[in-house]
């Protein structure tokens, strides 16, 4: 007679799952925390080659402005529609460039930006360096004595530390300009536009974006080389791992930027 499972048998129990999840939270962090510490190791020894700098660069920026570009465009007019719609309701159009231009250079632009950097630069590069672990060329850099930190990690992680500022820049002026388009087909005047933008925004709000795009950008690189060494399982390991890197980076995006707007918005506005 066939015996029958038991609890204890079955599937695991609620304590041993948030145990589970506990252990690879705990592994995550110290995983990056590790090739953190790694790629300072390699920056302050001067084992960072140059031109390996300028292709990731190059490769990485390149490719991600025209969806950085088009996301931030669209979201400035669609933005623009509702903000229009309310100042025209109450007869006040000198609000809507202002807002616009706010909310993109402290928020929008940054997040949206490093969404789409994530989804696009943290896929690919989790999938390359994933690539290179299944097929044992990561095994052959550490046998010829080459640190895989050194050549794979510390390059494309200052790149999207150096790119990701860039292209939020374009985002920003993307997202301005839909707004700027849309609010005018709307009935807004553009003068009265690009007044209330002069009137409402200051250079710390641009200022405010670029140091989020920096810490976004640092952890976009960390965790996508991080999940690409982790990757194991032929090519389904490849596939996890981008999904991963995908999931891990967009969800600290926006876990950090929780904690970074009330600290720099806080440092603004220090006497």
């Amino acid at each position: 007679m066939q015996r029958a499972i038991t609890k204890e048998e079955g599937t695991p129990t609620k304590p041993s799952r948030i145990l589970s999840l506990l252990q690879a939270g705990l592994a995550f962090v110290g995983d990056n925390a590790t090739l953190a510490a790694e790629s300072a190791r390699a920056l302050l020894g001067g084992g960072l080659a140059l031109r390996d700098l300028v292709v990731q660069m190059a490769s990485l920026g390149s490719d991600s402005i025209w969806i950085v570009v088009v996301i931030a465009s669209a979201t400035g007019a669609v933005f623009a529609y509702y903000v229009a719609n309310i100042s025209l309701s109450v007869g006040y159009t000198g609000f809507v460039g202002g807002s616009i231009a706010y909310a993109f250079l402290n928020e929008l632009g940054p997040v949206l930006g490093s969404v789409a950097f994530a989804a696009r630069v943290g896929a690919a590069i989790a999938a390359e360096i994933g690539t290179m672990v299944v097929t044992e060329q990561v095994d052959a850099l550490r046998a010829m004595a080459v640190s895989p930190v050194r050549y794979l990690v510390l390059p494309r992680l200052l790149a999207c530390i150096t790119m990701l500022p860039l292209l939020i820049i374009f985002a920003d002026g993307a997202g301005i300009y839909g707004g700027y388009l849309f609010a005018g087909l709307r009935g807004v005047p553009h003068v009265d536009y690009i007044n209330s933008i002069y009137t409402y925004v200051k250079p710390f709000d641009l200022i405010n974006g670029l140091i989020k795009s920096i810490c976004f950008g640092a952890i976009v690189g960390l965790v996508a080389c991080q999940q690409g060494l982790r990757t194991q399982g032929g090519a389904t390991g490849v596939g996890r791992a981008t999904t991963s890197s995908v999931v891990w980076c967009v969800l600290l995006i926006f876990v950090a930027d929780v904690f970074l707007t009330p600290l720099l918005t806080g440092r603004v506005q220090l006497p």
